[in-house]
C-alpha cells in the first residue's frame, strides 16, 4: 500500500512539473527570411534555442497553425516558441 502511494504521489508530481514546464516556454528572437503557407513552414534567422539545445541560425519550421503563419511576415522580427513535434522542429507561438 505504501509503495503504491509513493508511486502514485510520484506520478503526480512529474505531472506538474511537466505541466508547469509547458507554460514556461522561452520565446526566442528571430527574423522572418521566407514564408511558404501553402508548405505551412517558415524560414527563421534565430537566436539559441535553448529549449531545444542549438546554436543560433537560419533554418526552416514547421506551422501547423494557419493563424500562426498570418503574424509572419517576410523581413520582420518575431518572438517564437519553437519545439519538437513528432520528430518535426514546430513553431507553436509567435509575438
Amino acid at each position: 500500500m505504501k509503495t503504491a502511494m509513493i508511486k502514485i504521489s510520484l506520478a503526480a508530481l512529474l505531472s506538474v512539473s511537466a505541466a508547469v514546464g509547458a507554460f514556461a516556454e522561452e520565446f526566442t528572437k528571430g527574423v522572418v527570411n521566407k514564408v511558404d503557407a501553402k508548405a505551412k513552414k517558415v524560414t527563421i534567422k534565430h537566436e539559441d534555442l535553448k529549449n531545444l539545445d542549438m546554436p543560433a541560425m537560419t533554418m526552416v519550421f514547421r506551422v501547423e497553425d494557419p493563424a500562426l503563419l498570418e503574424k509572419l511576415k517576410e523581413g520582420s522580427s518575431v518572438e517564437f516558441v519553437a519545439e519538437r513535434v513528432n520528430g518535426k522542429l514546430v513553431v507553436t507561438e509567435v509575438k
